[in-house]
């Protein structure tokens, strides 16, 4: 973890949101829900469905119980119309509630209700 991540070259500038959630604290929980994430586990369907609302990279970190998503744009992204519109999308809700035994959140609730928008506080660019 102290080689640090790659991250994605862009031909174009982008944005970037930064989220936050809370797994339950259940060790056994946790591991599944890494599972459920893994390669060839996620839904094919959401993974198209992410990227057909205009989102070019979404990444999750966990600490504990602690969940970090970082999700990046192109600049004239629109966050409020590409999470409306990616609650309708194929087996979204479905994966929503397939997660939700995991999370700290409420019956129903859609991605964009679980993942708290994050502030930025500090940042070193010029």
């Amino acid at each position: 973890m102290t080689e640090g991540y790659n991250v994605k070259p862009y031909s174009q500038p982008v944005k970037r949101y930064c989220q936050t959630m809370d797994l339950r604290d259940e060790p056994e929980l946790i591991k599944e829900y890494r599972r459920r994430h893994s390669e060839g586990e996620a839904w094919q369907e959401i993974l198209d469905g992410i990227r057909q609302v205009g989102i070019l990279e979404m990444e999750i970190y966990i600490l504990g119980s602690r969940l970090f998503m970082i999700v990046e744009t192109p600049l004239d992204f629109d966050w409020d119309t590409a999470m409306a519109r990616l609650a309708t999308l194929p087996r979204q809700q479905e994966w929503e509630d397939y997660m939700a035994l995991f999370q700290q959140c409420r019956e129903g609730a859609t991605s964009d209700e679980k993942w708290q928008m994050m502030e930025r506080m500090f940042h070193l660019y010029e």
